[in-house]
């Protein structure tokens, strides 16, 4: 299932309604329980050197993570973001960033994220 941004949401990371947004767009993979998205991010998202910011980086990991969510069927904010930058990700480099279901403790929900190059080489991973 697409899980294209909401027109009426003006979250920054996957709303479709901030004109400064992302709008970013994921795929719901209901049987490898995965949240997938791929992207080619382009300057706009640079941080040094022909790189993304970590901070964009985060952000794509916070989004796949969050809608991880849709497995349980609820609604979560972030209360702890942590971030490892593996290797630094190219600005236009083609990336699928995935999020999934780590644990349940209560209500407190703990997942994780991947970004992965086009070879599957592990470039950052969040929890």
């Amino acid at each position: 299932m697409r899980l294209d941004p909401n027109p009426t949401n003006p979250c920054f990371g996957c709303g479709g309604a901030n004109a400064r947004g992302m709008h970013l767009a994921f795929e719901q993979d209901d049987a490898r329980q995965r949240i997938v998205g791929r992207f080619r991010l382009g300057t706009e998202y640079e941080g040094g050197s022909g790189y993304l910011h970590g901070g964009i980086i985060a952000v794509l990991l916070d989004e796949a993570m969050g809608k991880a969510c849709r497995f349980h069927g609820e609604h979560a904010v972030t209360a702890d973001l942590r971030v490892e930058f593996i290797r630094p990700i190219r600005v236009n480099q083609e990336i699928v960033v995935e999020g999934f279901v780590g644990r349940r403790e209560g209500r407190q929900l703990y997942h994780q994220g991947e970004i992965r190059d086009a070879a599957g080489d592990l470039l950052a991973r969040g929890q």
